[in-house]
């Protein structure tokens, strides 16, 4: 569903808080570290108070289009407090123009109204599964940066990574794990509770969501079981990373993409 006609409000903060996310990337070669970790919080702040406004309103949308947009939230609200941590984590251009893109798309495409008749757990659910997206993301993001950085390490140029690479090894499968609880969780409410949460017949409902979010959560376990007992590092790790990261984000982005803009239908 595309949004016709949006408050002035939606559209300024949109506007802003794209402008604001792209600077630092549009400038990347003007733009200090510093000035452009001020740029990200000023754009974080300005689309955090365009999901409140979107998400906990009198009539709340949801869809694949505002789910990417909290992943893209909580990516960079997390890249921002580690950055404070690990000052000499550089701010990255591509982290921008996801997070401006993703304010924008969220814009055209709200998704559709949460039904009124929704049970209050619903949103639970749903912020457990989209915290689950946040974390998976940013652990993509830094086995993207591990992968570069070895790269650059094994053809004898400055890795450029801002972090040695077992702290940034540690941090990505850190996120994973954290990953792998919340998904665990969001998975279980499901199965538990799906009658209450979506009016199931009965709690288990095998559709394409639950398909992809139970071959993602076996990916995970995989990949955990496969670092813990084999060892398993550098680019066979990634490479399962990424494929649990991409049947994750078919479960619920793909799924509602298709319905809402293919399909044309309302979940």
């Amino acid at each position: 569903m595309i949004l016709a006609s949006a408050p002035p409000s939606n559209l300024i903060l949109s506007v802003l808080a794209a402008a604001a996310y792209a600077w630092p990337a549009v400038r990347t070669t003007h733009v200090n570290e510093r000035a452009a970790r001020v740029w990200v919080v000023l754009a974080w702040l300005l689309h955090g108070a365009l999901l409140s406004i979107t998400l906990l309103g009198e009539r709340p949308y949801f869809g694949f289009a505002p789910a990417m947009s909290v992943t893209a939230w909580l990516v960079a609200a997390v890249y921002a407090v580690e950055s404070q941590i690990f000052p000499q984590l550089p701010t990255r251009w591509t982290l921008c123009v996801v997070g401006a893109a993703a304010v924008m798309v969220a814009f055209f495409f709200p998704g559709s109204p949460m039904p009124a008749t929704a049970s209050a757990w619903l949103a639970l659910h749903l912020a457990f599964g989209v915290a689950c997206y946040g974390l998976f993301g940013i652990a993509v993001v830094h086995a993207w940066f591990l992968t570069r950085a070895e790269t650059r390490i094994r053809n004898a140029e400055d890795p450029h990574s801002g972090l040695p690479l077992l702290t940034l090894e540690r941090l990505t499968y850190r996120f994973v794990a954290a990953g792998f609880v919340l998904l665990s969780a969001t998975l279980l409410a499901g199965l538990l509770f799906g009658e209450v949460l979506y009016g199931y017949g009965h709690a288990w409902h095998w559709d394409h969501k639950t398909v992809f979010s139970v071959l993602a959560w076996l990916t995970f376990c995989v990949l955990l079981i496969g670092r813990a007992a084999f060892g398993w590092r550098g680019k066979r790790a990634v490479n399962v990373l990424y494929i649990g990261s991409g049947l994750l984000l078919l479960a619920y982005v793909g799924s509602r993409f298709v319905m809402e803009i293919i399909l044309g239908r309302t979940p």
